[in-house]
Protein backbone atom coordinates (compact mmCIF):
# COMPACT_ATOMS: atom_id res chain seq x y z
CA UNK A 1 0.00 0.00 0.00
CA UNK A 2 1.56 2.94 -0.96
CA UNK A 3 1.63 5.80 1.44
CA UNK A 4 1.63 8.76 -1.52
CA UNK A 5 -1.03 11.30 -0.94
CA UNK A 6 -3.83 10.47 -4.02
CA UNK A 7 -3.67 12.81 -6.83
CA UNK A 8 -5.91 16.24 -6.46
CA UNK A 9 -9.08 15.94 -8.40
CA UNK A 10 -9.16 17.77 -11.09
CA UNK A 11 -12.61 19.68 -10.23
CA UNK A 12 -11.97 20.32 -6.32
CA UNK A 13 -8.44 21.34 -7.90
CA UNK A 14 -9.90 24.23 -9.89
CA UNK A 15 -12.63 25.07 -7.36
CA UNK A 16 -9.30 25.63 -4.96
CA UNK A 17 -7.40 27.70 -7.41
CA UNK A 18 -10.16 29.73 -7.69
CA UNK A 19 -10.19 30.33 -4.41
CA UNK A 20 -6.50 30.91 -4.53
CA UNK A 21 -7.39 33.71 -6.97
CA UNK A 22 -9.88 35.08 -5.19
CA UNK A 23 -7.45 35.37 -2.04
CA UNK A 24 -5.07 37.31 -3.85
CA UNK A 25 -6.72 39.02 -5.74
CA UNK A 26 -8.16 40.71 -3.19
CA UNK A 27 -4.68 41.53 -1.25
CA UNK A 28 -3.76 43.19 -4.61
CA UNK A 29 -6.84 45.44 -4.63
CA UNK A 30 -6.72 46.08 -0.93
CA UNK A 31 -3.07 47.51 -1.63
CA UNK A 32 -3.86 49.62 -4.87
CA UNK A 33 -7.32 51.02 -3.52
CA UNK A 34 -5.66 51.89 -0.33
CA UNK A 35 -6.31 56.03 -0.42
CA UNK A 36 -9.31 55.02 -2.81
CA UNK A 37 -12.45 52.73 -2.49
CA UNK A 38 -10.31 50.24 1.22
CA UNK A 39 -10.36 53.78 2.90
CA UNK A 40 -13.57 54.99 1.53
CA UNK A 41 -15.39 51.61 2.61
CA UNK A 42 -13.91 52.32 5.98
CA UNK A 43 -14.66 55.98 6.21
CA UNK A 44 -18.23 55.22 5.09
CA UNK A 45 -18.28 52.56 7.81
CA UNK A 46 -17.65 55.20 10.50
CA UNK A 47 -13.81 54.40 10.75
CA UNK A 48 -12.23 58.07 10.02
CA UNK A 49 -9.13 57.43 11.85
CA UNK A 50 -6.43 57.29 9.27
CA UNK A 51 -4.34 55.01 11.60
CA UNK A 52 -7.17 52.57 12.67
CA UNK A 53 -7.68 52.27 8.89
CA UNK A 54 -3.97 51.77 7.71
CA UNK A 55 -3.93 49.62 10.15
CA UNK A 56 -7.08 47.65 8.57
CA UNK A 57 -6.24 47.59 5.17
CA UNK A 58 -2.91 46.56 5.97
CA UNK A 59 -3.61 43.67 7.95
CA UNK A 60 -6.60 42.47 6.17
CA UNK A 61 -4.61 42.95 2.96
CA UNK A 62 -1.48 40.93 4.65
CA UNK A 63 -4.34 38.25 5.61
CA UNK A 64 -5.90 37.84 2.48
CA UNK A 65 -2.32 37.26 1.07
CA UNK A 66 -0.91 34.74 3.47
CA UNK A 67 -4.24 32.69 3.12
CA UNK A 68 -3.87 32.69 -0.91
CA UNK A 69 -0.93 31.42 -0.40
CA UNK A 70 -1.60 29.16 1.91
CA UNK A 71 -4.27 27.59 -0.05
CA UNK A 72 -1.67 27.25 -3.14
CA UNK A 73 1.40 25.93 -1.29
CA UNK A 74 0.02 23.85 1.69
CA UNK A 75 -4.12 23.10 0.89
CA UNK A 76 -5.78 21.34 3.66
CA UNK A 77 -8.14 20.82 6.23
CA UNK A 78 -6.38 23.53 7.82
CA UNK A 79 -6.02 25.80 5.75
CA UNK A 80 -9.45 25.43 4.47
CA UNK A 81 -11.14 26.15 8.38
CA UNK A 82 -8.62 29.57 8.72
CA UNK A 83 -10.20 30.64 5.02
CA UNK A 84 -13.39 29.99 6.41
CA UNK A 85 -13.25 31.65 10.11
CA UNK A 86 -11.42 34.37 8.09
CA UNK A 87 -14.11 35.26 5.54
CA UNK A 88 -16.84 34.84 8.33
CA UNK A 89 -15.16 37.25 10.13
CA UNK A 90 -14.35 39.65 7.71
CA UNK A 91 -18.52 39.23 6.15
CA UNK A 92 -19.13 39.93 9.91
CA UNK A 93 -17.33 43.10 10.32
CA UNK A 94 -18.47 44.46 7.05
CA UNK A 95 -22.05 43.60 8.05
CA UNK A 96 -21.55 45.77 11.42
CA UNK A 97 -19.74 48.47 9.60
CA UNK A 98 -21.94 48.88 6.05
CA UNK A 99 -25.21 46.71 6.49
CA UNK A 100 -26.00 47.96 3.24
CA UNK A 101 -23.30 46.09 1.69
CA UNK A 102 -25.91 43.18 1.27
CA UNK A 103 -28.11 44.96 -1.03
CA UNK A 104 -24.97 46.14 -3.09
CA UNK A 105 -25.94 44.91 -6.92
CA UNK A 106 -22.76 43.74 -7.38
CA UNK A 107 -23.02 41.90 -4.21
CA UNK A 108 -19.69 42.08 -1.77
CA UNK A 109 -21.06 40.29 0.39
CA UNK A 110 -23.59 37.87 -0.86
CA UNK A 111 -20.97 36.42 -3.13
CA UNK A 112 -18.95 35.08 0.47
CA UNK A 113 -21.96 32.53 0.81
CA UNK A 114 -20.74 30.51 -2.83
CA UNK A 115 -17.13 31.06 -1.25
CA UNK A 116 -18.16 29.52 2.14
CA UNK A 117 -19.88 26.94 0.53
CA UNK A 118 -16.75 26.40 -1.96
CA UNK A 119 -14.66 26.64 1.24
CA UNK A 120 -17.11 23.74 3.17
CA UNK A 121 -17.03 21.18 0.38
CA UNK A 122 -13.01 21.54 0.25
CA UNK A 123 -12.62 21.05 3.99
CA UNK A 124 -14.70 18.09 3.73
CA UNK A 125 -12.75 16.46 1.03
CA UNK A 126 -9.65 16.67 2.41
CA UNK A 127 -8.10 14.15 3.93
CA UNK A 128 -8.46 14.13 8.08
CA UNK A 129 -4.79 13.35 8.19
CA UNK A 130 -3.04 16.45 7.65
CA UNK A 131 -1.99 15.82 3.87
CA UNK A 132 -2.07 17.92 1.34
CA UNK A 133 -4.79 17.38 -1.52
Amino acid sequence: MSSRPMPPHPPLQLLRLSLVAVWLWTAAASWLQWQGDSTALLVAGGIADPRLQAWLIGGGAALDLLLGLWLLCRPGRRAYAASLAAMLAMTLAATALLPSLWLHPLGPLSKNLPIAAALWLLWQSSPRDGRSE
